[in-house]
């Protein structure tokens, strides 16, 4: 789990250098701070199982299975990326890894969720989805329509908000009434979950719980895991709305410090470690040796 994090703060980092020098065009939006939702979330999925993200979603497709290369050669524009380089950074997909997108449309993106499904309930095919999406799309109708239907039909699905505290630059007490978005399951007999996600263990943990529910009885469950982003909303946001104590009090419960530092407690070898962190290194550096050297994406 620390290596994949690890991976994808580095491989955020590598795109947002990237993206000021020119070799990214388009919109980026990080997730740099995020990192333990998506990872141990996922890590309670089985291969064949799906996941439906947001317009931040590179972490979310590193942890299901898409290579670096593959997504840094996707924000590069490039024909080796994964949907070779036609979608960039909001439109990242990958079939053969279950990872149906990548969306740009806020909230547009649960229906589709709650259509994968109801394609696994209706093949019988034993598969769970798991449908990622911000607070702020809690307030618009494509949530709604996907949450009443897959409580109606009864769809084993997981629905996920990541509350990362700010609708691009809207704070919570300004862009929702009632600041627990869990609460919205209540309204359709689903069952709710809502917790702190700085520690990636924890994640698995309570996701794993609402997954085998999904698996075992067709039931949906509305998350909400309790996030914060240390960057923008994106490249373009200075993040000004915000003040230097707020982001350094998140910065202090960085998943990735505490991961390590359990690590470190318990007894993980400092030279494993520090292998581990190398390896990532290369992985990341390799990535963008490819994206860069790989040929532009074919003109249609």
């Amino acid at each position: 789990l620390y290596r994949q994090m690890l991976a994808i703060r580095r491989l955020e980092e590598a795109s947002a250098k990237a993206y000021s020098q020119g070799k990214i065009g388009g919109f980026l939006h990080l997730i740099i701070g995020q990192e333990a939702v998506c990872v141990g979330a996922i890590a309670s999925l089985k291969p064949e199982d799906y996941v439906v993200a947001t317009y931040r979603e590179h972490g979310h497709a590193y942890a299901k299975g898409v290579s670096a290369r593959a997504i840094m050669a996707e924000l590069y524009g490039k024909k080796t990326g994964c949907v070779k380089g036609l979608g960039g950074s909001m439109h990242i997909f990958d079939k053969s890894k279950n990872f149906l997108g990548g969306y740009g449309i806020v909230g547009g993106h649960v229906p589709i969720g709650a259509g994968a499904a109801f394609a696994s309930k209706y093949r019988n095919d034993g598969r769970v989805t798991l449908c990622f999406f911000g607070e702020g799309a809690s307030t618009i109708g494509g949530f709604a329509e996907g949450l009443a239907l897959a409580a109606l039909w009864k769809l084993p699905i997981v629905l996920i908000c990541e509350n990362n505290q700010y609708s691009m630059g809207t704070p919570l007490y300004r862009s929702l009434a009632v600041e627990d978005v869990s609460l919205r399951a209540l309204a359709h007999g689903m069952p709710r979950d809502r917790f702190d996600g700085d520690d990636v263990v924890k994640v698995k943990r309570r996701i794993a719980e609402a997954v085998e529910r999904a698996r075992t009885s067709s039931e949906p469950t509305l998350v909400e895991v309790v996030t914060y982003r240390f960057r923008g909303h994106s490249m373009s946001d200075p993040g000004l709305y915000r003040t230097k104590d707020e982001v350094e009090e998140w910065k202090r419960r960085d998943p990735l410090t505490r991961c390590r530092q359990r690590l470190v407690d318990i007894g993980f070898p400092d030279k494993d470690l520090q292998s581990l962190e190398d390896d990532v290194k290369a992985e990341i550096e390799d990535a963008v040796k490819f994206a860069e050297e790989s040929p532009p994406a074919d003109e249609y």
